[in-house]
C-alpha cells in the first residue's frame, strides 16, 4: 500500500468501536440492522477432519471428497464456524448467513463430468445436517455460541428442486428438452395426440386439494422413473413419489420453462401442488421450531410459482413468531444482471417476498467501481427503491452485496476491467465499494474471503476459494489483494487492510442509527465517473449524514448541497470533512482520487 490508501486505513482504524443497543436483545433489531457475512462451510474451516467424507467409504466418487478438485469437498464444517466465530465478529458482522447445510446427494453428474455437492443445493434430506458439515447437535451448537455473542444467523434454503435422481425413459443418460403445457397437456400421454390420462384435472392453475387429486399419472410429458436402489434416498418420504414434480425436461430459464423445467438437471418440484406446498412449510418451520435460526435467504426464487410463496413467506414468519422471533428475515435470490428494480422489485410485489438480494445494488457497484459508468447510474438504481413493495422501508431490508459464490468477486471483476491498474489502484476500488456496501440503504452483505483479498478466477467454483489452507492449484495460484499469501495457507489474517476497512466500516454502521434505517437523499451525480453523494438522516433526530465517494482517478474538489440546518460537520470516515458548511445549505468536499468520507453534523449522536 502506499500513499493515501495508507491514510485511509489509518483514518478507520482510528475510529471508536461503538456498540449497537442491545437493550432489547438481538432478537429486537430489525432486518437492516445487522451486517451479514455469508459463508460456505466446506470452503471456511476444516475443525473435524473425522467428517471429511461424509461417513462414506471409496474414492471421490462414493465419498465427495477431494481436496484438490474445486468441485468436491474440501473438509470445512460447522465446528469451523464454531470455532471462528471470534473472527467472524471481530469483523463486524452481527449475523452470518450459513450456505445450505443439508444432507446432500455426495455425487452427480455424466460420467467424466461429476462434482460433488458440497455446495449444499443437491439436497436428498431436507431434515438433517449432511455428515460432511457435522451433525444436527452441531448445528444446535453454532446457533447457540452464535446468540450468545449477540449474532443472528440464517440459514440458506431451497424449495424448487431436490438433489437430480428422477430419469426420463426417453432420454436416458443425456438431458431432456423441456416439453410444455401446450404441447403436451397434463390430460394427454406423450402429446396432444396422445391416450387420455388424468381425467377432470383442471390445471395447475387451480390449487385445491381436490383438483390435484385428480392429477395421478405424471407421464404427460416425459415417463419418469427412480433408478433401483434410490427409490427411497429422499427424506421426507413423500419426495419420493415422481408426482410431486414437474417432469417435463431442462429449463430454458425463459417463459414457463423457468418455473417448471429442471434446473441443470436437478428434480424441479411440483410447488403448485398443494402437498409440496404443505410439505416444504413443514420441512422449514420444523428448523425454526427446532434451532431457533432468525432468518431464510432463498435459493432460486425466480424459478419457483409465485403461488407457492404467497403461502410460504407468511407460514414462516408465524412460526417464527411463534418461536419467539419477531423480526424474522426472509430474502430471496433473484439472479438479474441490471441496476433496473423492476425485475427485482415484482417478487415483493407479485412473488410474495418480503425482501430479495440487491443484485441491482451489486451491478451499480460493478458498472461505476468497477467499471467507468456514470454516477447518475446509482441514482437510475436508487430511484427504483420506489417500486418495491413498501417503497423506501423495504429497500432498507434489502441485503446487498458486491461479491458472491455465483456470480464471482468483485476484485477479479475490478482487475478484468482495468488490467494496466497497479495494486494500490485494485485494492482502492475494492474499498470504495466496500464503503459503499457498508453506508447505503440496505443491509451489508460480506462473501467470505474479501476481507483476506480473495481474487478468484470467475464465477461458481472459482469463486469458491478455501480459508482453510487450500490443495487446489487454481485457487493457490491466484495473486491476493493485498497480501503476498495466497490460499495455499490459512487466511485468517485480522491485521489485513482489507479486513480492517471492512470492520471499521461495520463498526460505524452499527454505531449509527442514519447509516443503518436513515432515509436517503441523493446530493450529487453526474455523467461520468466522479461524484456521488448522499445524506442520510437519523430516523429519530433528524441528523444528516453525508456520504460521498468519487469514481475517479482524478481528485474532486467540489461543493454540494446539504439542509441549511446542518451547519458544522465531524469526519467519521475516509477523506476530511470540512468542519463548517461553506454557506447555509453547502458544504466543501476535498475528494482523493477513488476515496470517499463519511460526514456526520456534529451535534450527532452514535446509538
Amino acid at each position: 500500500m502506499r500513499g493515501r490508501t495508507a491514510m485511509l486505513l489509518a483514518a478507520l482504524c482510528a475510529l471508536p468501536a461503538p456498540a449497537m443497543a442491545q437493550d432489547d436483545g438481538f432478537r429486537a433489531r430489525l432486518p437492516e440492522d445487522e451486517v451479514i457475512y455469508f459463508v460456505l462451510p466446506d470452503r471456511f474451516d476444516n475443525a473435524d477432519p473425522a467428517n471429511d467424507k461424509g461417513g462414506l467409504k471409496g474414492d471421490r466418487l462414493q465419498t465427495g471428497y477431494d481436496p484438490a478438485s474445486k468441485g468436491f469437498y474440501h473438509g470445512g464444517d460447522i465446528q469451523g464456524l464454531i470455532r471462528r466465530l471470534d473472527y467472524i465478529q471481530g469483523l463486524g458482522a452481527t449475523a452470518i448467513w450459513v450456505g445450505p447445510i443439508f444432507r446432500n446427494k455426495p455425487v452427480q453428474g455424466p460420467k467424466g463430468q461429476e462434482s460433488a455437492g458440497y455446495h449444499g443445493y443437491w439436497i436428498t434430506d431436507f431434515e438433517h445436517v449432511d455428515p460432511h458439515f457435522g451433525t444436527d447437535a452441531d448445528f444446535a451448537a453454532l446457533v447457540k455460541a452464535a446468540h450468545g455473542r449477540g449474532m443472528k444467523v440464517y440459514m440458506d434454503i431451497i424449495a424448487n428442486h431436490t438433489a437430480d435422481v428422477i430419469r426420463y425413459r426417453e432420454c436416458a443418460d443425456q438431458p431432456c428438452p423441456y416439453r410444455s403445457r401446450a404441447d403436451y397437456p397434463y390430460q394427454r400421454r406423450g402429446g396432444v395426440a396422445g391416450p387420455a390420462i388424468n381425467p377432470g384435472f383442471a390445471g395447475d392453475a387451480d390449487h385445491g386439494a381436490a383438483n390435484f387429486g385428480k392429477l395421478t399419472d405424471p407421464a404427460y410429458a416425459y415417463t419418469p422413473f427412480v433408478p433401483k436402489g434410490e427409490q427411497a434416498v429422499k427424506h421426507p418420504a413423500w419426495l419420493n413419489d415422481v408426482r410431486y414434480y414437474h417432469n417435463r425436461g431442462e429449463t430454458t430459464y425463459s417463459g414457463e420453462s423457468a418455473t417448471m423445467g429442471d434446473f441443470a438437471g436437478l428434480d424441479d418440484l411440483m410447488t403448485e401442488h398443494p402437498r409440496v406446498i404443505a410439505g416444504m412449510i413443514d420441512i422449514f418451520g420444523g428448523w425454526i421450531d427446532r434451532f431457533g435460526i432468525d432468518g431464510f435467504r432463498i435459493d432460486t426464487a425466480r424459478h419457483v410459482d409465485p403461488h407457492f410463496w404467497q403461502q410460504f413467506v407468511p407460514a414462516m414468519q408465524a412460526r417464527a413468531k411463534a418461536r419467539g422471533i419477531p423480526n424474522f428475515h426472509v430474502f430471496g435470490e433473484v439472479y438479474v444482471e441490471t441496476v433496473d428494480a423492476g425485475p427485482l422489485a415484482w417478487h415483493t410485489r407479485e412473488g410474495g417476498f418480503p425482501a430479495v438480494l440487491d443484485f441491482a445494488f451489486r451491478q451499480a457497484a460493478l458498472e461505476t467501481v468497477a467499471g467507468k459508468a456514470a454516477t447518475a447510474t446509482w441514482e437510475r438504481m436508487l430511484t427504483g427503491d420506489a417500486l418495491y413493495q413498501g417503497g423506501a422501508a423495504t429497500a432498507r431490508q434489502l441485503p446487498t452485496f458486491v461479491s458472491n459464490h455465483d456470480a464471482g468477486r468483485f476484485a477479479t471483476f475490478v482487475r478484468r476491467a482495468f488490467p494496466q491498474a497497479g495494486e494500490d489502484e485494485v485494492l482502492r476500488r475494492v474499498m470504495l465499494a466496500n464503503a459503499m456496501l457498508l453506508t447505503l440503504r440496505g443491509v451489508p452483505t460480506i462473501y467470505y474471503g474479501d476481507e483476506q483479498g480473495f481474487v478468484g478466477d470467475g464465477g461458481d467454483q472459482d469463486a469458491r476459494e478455501d480459508m482453510f489452507g487450500s490443495q487446489v492449484a487454481s485457487y493457490n495460484d491466484n495473486r491476493l489483494l493485498g497480501s503476498t499469501a495466497t490460499t495455499a495457507t490459512a487466511r485468517f489474517d485480522p491485521a489485513h487492510p482489507l479486513y480492517r476497512e471492512i470492520a471499521a466500516l461495520a463498526r460505524l454502521r452499527t454505531g449509527h442509527a442514519a447509516l443503518r434505517r436513515g432515509s436517503e437523499t441523493i446530493r450529487a451525480r453526474g455523467d461520468e465517473p466522479g461524484l456521488f453523494a448522499v445524506s442520510r438522516f437519523d430516523p429519530d433526530t433528524g441528523a444528516e449524514y453525508l456520504i460521498a465517494f468519487n469514481t475517479s482517478t482524478a481528485p474532486i474538489r467540489a461543493q454540494v448541497q446539504v439542509d441549511t440546518a446542518s451547519t458544522a460537520f465531524d469526519t467519521l470516515a475516509g477523506a476530511a470533512c470540512a468542519p463548517r458548511a461553506s454557506a447555509p445549505g453547502s458544504l466543501a468536499l476535498d475528494l482523493p482520487p477513488l476515496g470517499y468520507s463519511v460526514c456526520a453534523v456534529r451535534s450527532a449522536n452514535p446509538q
